[in-house]
C-alpha cells in the first residue's frame, strides 16, 4: 500500500481510486512490416471493471510523476520490463481537481508478457486495428480515440545555424562556442517539452529524441560528449542535410523543424514535416 491508494473526488462529481490523481502506460510496438501492436490488460473479475481490457496503471503516490508512476504500476501488474520503454509522451485528462495521465511509450521488440499480480487477469498484445474489439474498460474507451492517434515518436530538429543567429549574444566571434552552448541549453527538453503546435501530435508534454544540425566551423561540435542530444555536422548545406532527416523518417516518426528560413520551412514542409520558428523554442530552454 502507497500513500496514493484510496479514494477520491472530482470536480466533475465522479469518485476516483487515487488520492494523488493516477497514471497508465499505453505500450506499443510496431513491427518491420508496420503493424502496430498495443500492449492491454484484462482486469481481474473482482475489481472495477472486472473483465475488461485498457491499459496498465494505477494511483500515484505523492512523491510521483505521471511518467514513474505508470512505469512502476505496469511493472508491478505485469512482467513487461519498463526499462525497454521509450517514453514519448503524456496525454492528461483533467477532471478537476483530479486527473489520469495516459504514459505513452513504445518497445523495441515484442516480447511476451504476462499477469504479475491478481490485478491483472491476463496481458496481450493486440493489434492496434483490433482494440476496439475487445470489451474495454470504459474510461479507456473514450480515450482510445485520442491515444490511437498519438503512438508515435517526436523528432525536434534544431537548425543550429538558424537559431544561433536569433540570438544577440556575440555568436559571430566564436561560432563554434556559440553552437555547443546551443547544443548544452537543448538538455533541458529531456524534462519535457509542452505547448506543440496546433494539432501536431497529440501530447500534453512531450519527450522528443533532439537533433542539432550544425555546419562550417561548427561541425567540430559533433565531436563533443553529448548528454541527451543528438548532434549531426552537415557535409555541406545544413539546409540539405535537415532535409534529408526529414525524408527518411519511418512511418511512426513525425518531424519538427526549429528554422525562421523560409525556403528551408517550404522545404521541409513539402517533404511532411512541421516547422517553428526559433522562439518557441528559447522560450523552453
Amino acid at each position: 500500500m502507497g500513500d496514493g491508494d484510496g479514494w477520491a473526488d472530482c470536480g466533475l462529481g465522479h469518485t476516483h481510486w487515487g488520492r494523488f490523481g493516477a497514471a497508465g502506460l499505453l505500450a506499443y510496438h510496431r513491427d518491420p512490416g508496420g503493424q502496430v501492436w498495443v500492449l492491454l490488460q484484462q482486469r481481474a473479475w473482482w475489481g472495477i471493471g472486472g473483465g475488461t481490457w485498457g491499459m496498465f496503471g494505477g494511483a500515484l503516490h505523492s512523491h510521483e510523476d505521471p511518467v514513474s508512476g505508470a512505469l512502476r504500476e505496469t511493472a508491478e501488474e505485469c512482467t513487461l520490463d519498463t526499462a525497454a520503454v521509450n517514453v514519448h509522451g503524456t496525454s492528461v485528462e483533467d477532471h478537476g481537481g483530479w486527473s489520469f495521465t495516459s504514459v505513452i511509450g513504445s518497445l523495441p521488440e515484442l516480447t511476451g508478457v504476462g499477469p504479475a499480480s491478481r490485478e491483472t487477469r491476463r496481458a496481450e498484445w493486440v493489434r492496434a486495428e483490433e482494440v476496439v474489439d475487445r470489451k474495454l474498460f470504459a474510461p479507456f474507451a473514450r480515450s482510445w480515440p485520442r491515444l490511437r492517434d498519438a503512438m508515435k515518436g517526436v523528432v525536434l530538429v534544431v537548425d543550429a545555424a538558424n537559431v544561433v543567429g536569433s540570438r544577440a549574444d556575440g555568436w559571430w566571434k566564436d561560432r563554434a562556442g556559440a553552437n555547443l552552448r546551443l547544443r548544452d541549453d537543448l538538455k533541458a527538453l529531456n524534462a519535457g517539452v509542452e505547448g506543440l503546435p496546433g494539432e501536431f501530435v497529440r501530447f500534453d508534454r512531450c519527450f522528443p529524441d533532439v537533433v542539432l544540425v550544425v555546419e562550417g566551423a561548427a561541425r567540430s561540435v559533433a565531436d563533443e560528449p553529448a548528454n541527451g542530444v543528438g548532434v549531426v555536422a552537415a557535409p555541406g548545406s545544413g539546409d540539405d542535410q535537415i532535409v534529408d532527416l526529414v525524408q527518411g523518417a519511418g512511418p511512426g516518426t513525425a518531424h519538427l523543424v526549429v528554422t525562421a528560413d523560409r525556403e528551408l520551412r517550404r522545404r521541409c514542409e513539402a517533404a511532411g514535416a512541421a516547422v517553428i520558428g526559433p522562439r518557441w523554442l528559447l522560450e523552453r530552454i
